[in-house]
């Protein structure tokens, strides 16, 4: 199964609940799921998101 990927990357600012009801947001509406979060010792983190590729086309991320 073929997938589009989204990379993300969440300022050190954007704490873990915040960043997280971010994302459950755009699992909701636009069918993303979680891939990969990679976390930096300066607080940032690096979301890799991913979803099926269809052929009806979907909304995009917003930010």
């Amino acid at each position: 199964m073929d997938y589009e990927y989204a990379p993300l990357r969440l300022p050190s600012n954007v704490d873990r609940l915040t960043a997280a009801a971010q994302l459950a947001i755009q699992a909701e509406f636009s069918g993303w799921e979680l891939a990969r979060v990679q976390l930096f010792a300066d607080g940032t983190r690096k979301v890799m998101l991913r979803r099926r590729l269809q052929t009806t086309p979907q909304p995009g991320l917003s930010y």
